[in-house]
């Protein structure tokens, strides 16, 4: 009971502690990677710490496998270092005795892991798609701020308006630089506004005029005109794509047969297998010589982390795009990194060695050698 609620203790501190950092750290990456998607005009500046949010409940997957990973290594190289394994060893305990104690503290992590992959990765992603969607995708007059040059949705025309109305469908002093069909056309109005014409809306353009010049050969066309119209986006200011495997939900994926949904399922489904076998991984890097620095576990069980999730991401891609199947594929690397996770476990809990196998050989020992004494 002892050895069972000591370990579960000191396990429930890294982890908590592990958990708050990688969050932290991840917080801040997101919320830099946002703020640079914002000042491109894909995401709204006022939905930022929103979508930064969702961003980050939707890689708790992988933050929580990784502090798993790392409280458990953490754990257990410190108790070789401070020579409390040896402890527990020589009452009687092995480290196969560790793993009833480790999965009974990681099976709520495992738990959530499970949930976060299936359920909050689709929806988070959903949500922070669906909000980029609709801000990318409004009506170039209505990404325009009053007083400054902006490109459109297409990063093929330049937009400058003086004044506007509150409702945002109205300027005034219009200009706008486009590059068409191989034409820089330049085109300034004293007023344009907004209008929805069937499922389509339209931007009215009013007294102005309209230059026309070829970007491979001289020469210059103006006209002018008293009303000017051009399209400015769909009425319900979306797109019917269609929605990509991660966005969609665990039984979408379950019902669909093509690859790509294959591929996504894999992966949601591999990240539980993975941590799963993290916490052997951890129990068989976790050993250190306490006359040895620690560094080279350490690196060992981050070189080992980095390996497995990024053949989990590649195996992804390769089953989307049909090289592998999917049993196939999570056969072959959750039950092999299984397998040698267990053998490895074998071998340290037997104690298994060239040393032990030399002991089984018969050695011929010379007598030894006596003196007479005077």
């Amino acid at each position: 009971m002892l050895f069972h609620s000591s370990l579960r203790k000191e396990l429930s501190r890294s982890f908590g502690a592990t958990l708050v950092v990688l969050v932290t750290i991840v917080m801040t990456m997101m919320l830099i990677r946002t703020l640079g998607l914002a000042s491109k005009g894909s995401v709204n500046p006022q939905e930022v710490f929103l979508v930064m949010a969702y961003t980050v409940l939707g890689y708790m997957p992988t933050i929580l496998s990784l502090s798993l990973f790392i409280a458990i290594v953490g754990t257990l190289s410190r108790m070789y270092r401070d020579s409390e394994m040896v402890i527990w060893f020589s009452s009687g305990r092995g480290l196969v005795d560790f793993i009833e104690p480790l999965f009974r503290f990681a099976w709520p992590v495992l738990i959530l892991i499970a949930v976060m992959a299936l359920v909050g990765w689709p929806w988070a992603n959903s949500q922070t798609m669906g909000m980029r969607q609709q801000y990318e995708q409004r009506s170039d007059i209505e990404r325009v701020t009053p007083g400054e040059f902006r490109e459109s949705a297409g990063r093929v025309r330049v937009f400058f308006i003086d004044k506007d109305t509150p409702d945002g469908s109205t300027a005034t002093n219009v200009f706008i630089w486009a590059l068409e069909r191989g034409l820089q056309i330049t085109t300034s109005a004293r007023s344009g506004r907004i209008e929805n014409i069937g499922d389509s809306r339209y931007l009215l353009l009013n007294s102005g005029q309209r230059l026309e010049q070829p970007m491979a050969q001289t020469g210059l066309k103006i006209s002018e005109f008293q009303t000017y119209g051009t399209k400015a986006g769909d009425t319900n200011g979306t797109v019917a794509n269609a929605t990509p495997a991660r966005a969609r939900t665990t039984l979408a994926l379950l019902s669909d047969r093509s690859d790509a949904s294959r591929g996504e399922l894999a992966w949601r489904i591999g990240m539980l297998l993975a941590a799963i076998n993290f916490v052997l991984l951890a129990l068989n890097v976790s050993s250190a010589n306490p006359r040895v620095g620690r560094s080279g576990n350490l690196l060992l069980a981050l070189f080992a982390f980095v390996v497995y999730y990024n053949m989990l991401n590649i195996g992804q891609s390769w089953i989307s795009s049909g090289r592998y199947s999917a049993s196939g594929f999570m056969l072959l690397l959750h039950g092999g990194v299984l397998l040698i996770g267990l053998a490895w476990l074998g071998v340290r809990h037997n104690n298994w060695g060239h040393r032990k196998v030399r002991q089984g050989r018969p050695v011929a020992v010379p007598p030894p050698k006596i003196e007479p004494t005077t």
